[in-house]
């Protein structure tokens, strides 16, 4: 089976779930009633323009699926939790680990593969095409056009005001709280926020993850990056993705994916618009503040949860990320 487009690939993959659609108010819930600990998804959209999906299931059965999808869209979110295994064509085997993501698709052609017992949490946003052409463009015609991004490459990367717009919305969503005009309000300012961070600099976060280039080391020493030092510093990303409670030093890391310490440094942050050790603070803000918003778990669990032994650090951590103590922000979701 090759499914053709974004809805024929969902309506897939719910069916190998063995989720029903049941219409709400303000979205659509699909889960399995006779069987509920199987999870959920919920869909808010405004129908061929964008959606917002929320997602938290185990996968029943193995199963897989090859896509041809011709369509031009944008998708960004958060994943807390699950490995997807893909492939895209022309192109090696890859995973997906928790992160958070940005990618622009157009004729995405692949297979990917789920296996039995896997859990998923995650939120995204997709927005179609013809949100651009009906909505952005006609009104604001001057804004860059994302046809100069690369087309089927995931940035690992978004911005932190794009993170905490999506904390907002799951939060209300949890709370049957969020209506479409608020979202269709965050959509906009998500976009905004996009716009402005690839325009502010030739050397923005997203470029950076395209182009390797050069480093410049102090004043007058520079650092080639090739495509085996990128490998590398992928490698170094999802080793740090999955051991956020207790990473590796930098000492470690380096052995591990075989890169010197420097170029590690230098290039972990010119790859990712970050450094190795806000990108693990990244990680464990961000899943805390989902906690947080999500879970009546204490401070002193989620500070463990997130590898902190002392809940007055994490705490301090939390207020310099976020702008506020998480008991403050737990009262705001």
């Amino acid at each position: 089976m090759i499914v053709k487009s974004s809805k024929e690939f969902k309506s897939a993959v719910l069916n190998k779930l063995g989720f029903n659609e049941i219409k709400k108010e303000n979205y659509t819930l699909y889960t399995n009633k006779n069987t509920p600990e199987l999870g959920y998804l919920i869909s808010f959209a405004r129908e061929g323009y964008y959606n917002l999906g929320i997602a938290d299931y185990t996968i029943p059965e193995n199963f897989s699926l090859s896509f041809a999808n011709p369509e031009h869209l944008m998708r960004f979110g958060l994943v807390y939790k699950g490995i997807t295994e893909f492939k895209i064509e022309n192109n090696p085997v890859s995973s997906f680990t928790p992160s958070s993501f940005f990618v622009i698709e157009k004729d995405l052609k692949g297979h990917q593969k789920w296996k039995k017992g896997q859990h998923y949490h995650g939120t995204e946003i997709t927005i179609y095409e013809k949100y651009f052409t009906e909505v952005i463009k006609p009104n604001f015609p001057n804004i860059i056009d994302f046809d100069s991004l690369i087309k089927n490459y995931t940035y690992t990367y978004l911005p932190l005001e794009i993170v905490e717009i999506i904390h907002q919305l799951q939060s209300l969503a949890n709370k049957n709280s969020l209506n479409s005009i608020y979202l269709e309000s965050k959509i906009l300012e998500c976009i905004a926020i996009l716009i402005n961070e690839i325009t502010k600099s030739p050397e923005n976060a997203f470029t950076n993850q395209i182009n390797y280039g050069n480093i410049n080391i102090g004043n007058n020493r520079i650092i080639k990056l090739t495509s085996s030092d990128i490998h590398s510093i992928q490698k170094a990303h999802d080793i740090l993705s999955k051991n956020y409670c207790n990473p590796p030093n930098i000492e470690n890391l380096s052995k591990l994916v075989f890169l010197n310490e420097q170029k590690l440094k230098a290039g972990f942050s010119k790859h990712y618009h970050m450094s190795i050790g806000e990108y693990t603070n990244h990680i464990r803000m961000t899943i805390a503040a989902n906690l947080l918003s999500t879970t009546d778990l204490s401070i002193e669990e989620i500070a463990y949860k997130v590898g902190y032994n002392y809940s007055a650090n994490f705490s301090k951590m939390f207020r310099k990320t976020y702008g506020k103590t998480p008991l403050q922000f737990r009262k705001t979701k």
